[in-house]
């Protein structure tokens, strides 16, 4: 198993997946938003680097809590 792989499968990282095209504009349209105006993730962050992500996917983050239950953050992929 690749270093990358085990850093996305390590207890403390929530699961990331990157969003197809069509996910991503019903996201965009259900908040009335833009890609600009998501939080940012850069390419180099460790827990993405499993999904050969590129400049602006949309990738979609799944934490889970013991007081909220499942919480669910988009970030749009950045250079730096």
């Amino acid at each position: 198993m690749a270093k990358d792989e085990l850093i996305a499968k390590h207890v403390l990282v929530p699961k990331h997946s990157k969003l197809g095209e069509n996910k991503v504009k019903e996201l965009l349209d259900k908040y009335n938003i833009s890609k600009i105006q998501l939080p940012k993730i850069t390419m180099k962050d460790p827990a993405i680097a499993h999904l050969n992500s590129k400049i602006g996917d949309v990738i979609k983050i799944e934490r889970k809590s013991l007081t909220s239950g499942n919480s669910i953050y988009y970030r749009v992929v950045t250079e730096d």
